[in-house]
């Protein structure tokens, strides 16, 4: 394996019909491979809009069963271009219970696995525990033909855990397939906190484990009846100790393709040796709610 491997971020808009995305997306599979792109990575629930902003039984109706149509047409995409992909969809698993699901199809297509998000918000336009169960499969770490690669997904990125548990599994790289934007009220006092908030926990997953991490966001303005979101975007890729390599846009669509190398991680990991370190002995309570 070589020391280094590429990665493609599709950072786009998701529009109101899934076929219409799921051909675009696939489209910006084929244009990432060609800038030389070996991982390619959507983002979170890329097929529709964001539609966790109200409560609507009808919804479940878009939940796809995997494999399933979408998924089997990203995996020949994946087939085709020669490139892993990571995907965000809405998975059935059985009537009544969904999940928010990310996708492992390897360079040759097959399927190496799936990741179900283990944090499911519940905010304000983020109303996604009325529509999807936590993770039941733990978090996982999938050694693809370029590169192992942990995924999560968007809330899950704000927890240290999930991150951590990836990389003592040998994950190179954590990638949060993203669907985060300012509430358009709040954006001119919290906007840029917010985003500066997100951004940053993310980067100290890379420098707490000595991992590159990738954050893949949607753009654009999606309305609702509570005033709508608008997506930031900016999708990024942090090296192993939190250098920031490449920032997309807040606004635009566009292909961040950035290559990786296994000897910075190596570097870092021996200049600040956090996992040798660790005092597992110690960390008991941290599986509990509260510590009085």
């Amino acid at each position: 394996m070589s020391d280094k491997f590429t990665l493609g971020l599709v950072q786009m808009k998701c529009g109101t019909k899934p076929a219409e995305n799921l051909e675009r997306a696939i489209a910006k599979i084929h244009e990432s491979a060609k800038l030389g792109a070996q991982i390619v990575l959507l983002p979170e629930l890329f097929l529709t809009p964001y539609f966790c902003k109200t409560h609507d039984i009808n919804l479940f109706d878009l939940a796809e069963t995997i494999p399933g149509p979408s998924s089997n047409r990203i995996s020949a995409a994946a087939k085709e271009a020669g490139v892993v992909v990571i995907a965000s969809l809405f998975e059935r698993r059985l009537p009544g219970l969904c999940f928010n699901t990310a996708v492992v199809f390897d360079a040759d297509g097959s399927l190496l696995g799936l990741y179900r998000k283990m944090h499911i918000p519940h905010d304000p336009l983020f109303f996604e525990k009325y529509y999807f169960r936590p993770g039941d499969l733990g978090f996982r770490v999938f050694q693809t033909r370029f590169a192992k690669i942990g995924p999560l997904v968007c809330w899950d990125q704000w927890f240290p855990e999930g991150a951590r548990i990836a990389a003592l599994k040998g994950a190179e790289v954590l990638v949060y397939p993203t669907a985060i934007g300012w509430h358009p009220r709040e954006k001119d006092e919290l906007g840029k906190s917010q985003h500066d908030a997100w951004e940053t926990i993310q980067r100290s997953h890379a420098i707490a484990n000595g991992v590159y991490v990738a954050a893949i966001n949607r753009v654009g303005f999606e309305p609702s009846t509570e005033g709508g979101l608008e997506f930031w975007g900016a999708s990024f890729v942090s090296d192993p100790f939190g250098i920031l390599l490449k920032r997309g846009s807040y606004s635009e669509e566009e292909l961040i393709v950035v290559e990786c190398d296994r000897r910075r991680m190596e570097d870092v990991r021996r200049n600040w040796p956090f996992l040798r370190d660790r005092r597992i002995d110690a960390y008991g309570d941290i599986t509990r709610a509260a510590i009085d």
